[in-house]
């Protein structure tokens, strides 16, 4: 009985997990919008980015923690190891890719990528 359990616990955690990434409290899957725009900073000391989605959303004024910033399923920031990393966990998020650019500020990279809701038939 305790086996029975413990895997239906375990098969809970994994459907719940599949949607769990969420920017502004909103699941990625379900933001509905037809754009969005991916904005890559590359980390201090570290060849990983600091991904945030640019929806259109309002953030909260005075919130201490990005709003734009993916989060997993405990709320923590999620890191990517490129944005090609980041590009391919939009599509499997149901977006694909329509445009991107890199600016230099003081320095450092800033990569935005356009993506476009995959079109459903």
């Amino acid at each position: 009985m305790k086996k029975i359990l413990f895997v239906s616990i375990l098969a809970l955690l994994g459907a719940v997990n599949a949607d769990s990434q969420t920017v502004n409290d909103i699941p990625i899957r379900d933001i509905d919008v037809n754009y969005v725009q991916i904005v890559g900073t590359s980390r201090l000391l570290s060849n990983k980015l600091t991904i945030e989605i640019d929806f259109g959303q309002e953030n909260k004024l005075f919130s201490s923690d990005k709003d734009t910033r993916v989060k997993d399923v405990n709320g923590k920031n999620m890191v990517f190891n490129s944005m090609i990393d980041a590009l391919n966990f939009m599509t499997k998020n149901g977006y694909e890719f329509v445009q991107a650019y890199a600016l230099t500020l003081s320095n450092q990279n800033i990569y935005h990528y356009l993506l476009q809701k995959k079109k459903t038939e």
